[in-house]
């Protein structure tokens, strides 16, 4: 305390000062409209600066948040684009005459829901690349789902926490994906060779078709993975070889692995009881 007084004393005659032209100034912005206007708006100036920079640092640190509710209405917005396709489809059948095919209510229903998870580790040059999602069991996910992105097919669920699930990624050796020539519908597999991240191959395309670089292959939806039309890449490159019956068509991969962030997980209610009335008919599953 008798230091401050020390201060006080020491610097009186400075600090008189400085209470002194506080309080002309004061006086001079509160008794003169142009100079109490001029402060105010310099004053909002610089407020508005130091909030916009407040505002700024606050925005950042709830990009996460931001993102993940941005995700999950765009998982809802995609689903409801997914309905309204497979409406028009059933809409174009509804033209053939009703007494070979009369589409009922339920078959109408869209079958599948969208789960938004985040991508928390992902590999793109392993021969076997995986991806980790911050989505789980108490999401909705299940391994055997499949997943996708804004852009197209990405993989399928292999494993579930309560909060985390791994997906084997296209990128991988052993996954084969059931897709589509969209132009013709001409059905065949998308597989991974290795390499390059963004090149796959579409086998079991036979000779007789006639595939041109540039056309789109989808999924086919001959599998309770993916939907039917989920978009997968466009042929690069088509090339016919002596000694084999099918073409070797090279697809570039709609999906930029090495920059996924988020992605949707497929939920296909009907998933158990079409597997298992195929196991039980002893038919394959197409990838």
């Amino acid at each position: 305390m008798r230091n401050l007084f020390a201060f006080i004393y020491r610097f009186r005659a400075f600090l008189i000062f400085v209470m002194l032209e506080a309080l002309c100034i004061f006086l001079i912005v509160r008794y003169n409209t142009y100079q109490g206007a001029a402060v105010f708006n310099s004053a909002n100036t610089y407020v508005g600066q130091v909030l916009e920079f407040q505002s700024g640092i606050t925005d950042y640190f709830r990009l996460a948040s931001v993102n993940s509710t941005l995700a999950r209405e765009n998982a809802a917005l995609r689903q409801e684009l997914m309905l309204y396709q497979l409406e028009a489809q059933a809409d174009s059948t509804d033209k053939l005459d009703t007494v070979f095919y009369a589409p009922s209510d339920s078959s109408r229903a869209h079958p599948f829901m969208l789960h938004a998870g985040r991508v928390i580790n992902n590999s793109v040059r392993r021969t076997n690349n995986y991806l980790t999602l911050a989505a789980g069991s108490q999401d909705g996910v299940k391994p055997g789902m499949g997943v996708i992105s804004p852009n197209g097919a990405v993989g399928r669920v292999k494993t579930v926490s309560k909060h985390y699930a791994t997906v084997t990624s296209l990128l991988h050796s052993q996954m084969l994906i059931s897709a589509k020539i969209k132009k013709d519908n001409t059905f065949g597999t998308i597989k991974w060779m290795g390499g390059d991240y963004r090149t796959a191959l579409l086998d079991y395309i036979p000779l007789h078709v006639k595939p041109a670089k540039g056309d789109t292959v989808v999924t086919s939806g001959y599998n309770t993975v993916f939907p039917e039309g989920i978009m997968v890449g466009t042929i690069s490159s088509v090339a016919k070889e002596a000694d084999k019956s099918f073409y070797t068509i090279r697809v570039k991969l709609a999906v930029d692995f090495a920059q996924l962030s988020f992605v949707y997980v497929v939920d296909n209610p009907r998933r158990v009881e079409q597997d298992s009335l195929e196991l039980e008919a002893g038919i394959l599953p197409h990838e």
